[in-house]
């Protein structure tokens, strides 16, 4: 797969960004196989009754960008970054309202490194890692950012020390760092939900 050039990008993000709007209309054919590669990383996550499809995760974002607030594009790699904020948002979105749907139910046993292994979260797990990934980022910007753009990203360790301005190993010891906390903060939540029921 072809990774949209990175000068072409943003070009087009800087005449977005300044009030012309056929540059979004020549922007989404340029960057939609990459924003499509990044959902699709998301969606193999999820589990398998998952009612979001990658092609509608790639549009609600595409919705969400035209409609969102002003942006000052950096580059390419600042676009695709808050494309993974954006798409996490949109799941965590979706899990909150499929687990109103189902209010009830025990939530099930969380798990940290099945999800970070591939194997499919449920709406519940999606809610407690968005809860500790924001205490995460009151505590650590930078590892928070780690964590959204690897795991709801999909992006590479290049990808995201690019994104970030970081080298790799920084990345892949805040990653290592990251995955700990987080593991310790869902464990420690789920212990309190469990010990007070």
């Amino acid at each position: 797969m072809s990774v949209p050039p990175s000068s072409e990008v943003t070009r087009l993000l800087v005449a977005w960004q300044q009030g012309r709007e056929e540059a979004l209309d020549r922007l989404i054919p340029v960057v939609y196989a990459e924003l499509h590669r990044l959902a699709r990383a998301q969606m193999a996550r999820e589990h398998a009754g998952h009612t979001l499809q990658t092609t509608a995760l790639v549009h609600e974002t595409y919705l969400r960008l035209v409609d969102g607030a002003q942006v000052s594009w950096r580059d390419r790699v600042h676009f695709f970054a808050v494309c993974a904020r954006l798409m996490r948002r949109i799941l965590v979105d979706h899990a909150r309202a499929s687990h109103a749907a189902k209010r009830g139910g025990a939530s099930p046993h969380l798990v940290f490194d099945d999800w970070l292994a591939g194997h499919p979260p449920a709406d519940e797990q999606v809610l407690a890692l968005n809860e500790v990934l924001g205490r995460l980022e009151a505590a650590d910007q930078r590892r928070s950012k780690v964590v959204e753009l690897r795991y709801f990203g999909g992006m590479s360790v290049s990808e995201t020390a690019a994104i970030l301005g970081v080298s790799p190993e920084t990345v892949q010891r805040d990653w290592k760092v990251a995955k700990l906390w987080l593991l310790h903060e869902l464990r420690s939540t789920q212990a309190e939900r469990h010990g007070g029921q």
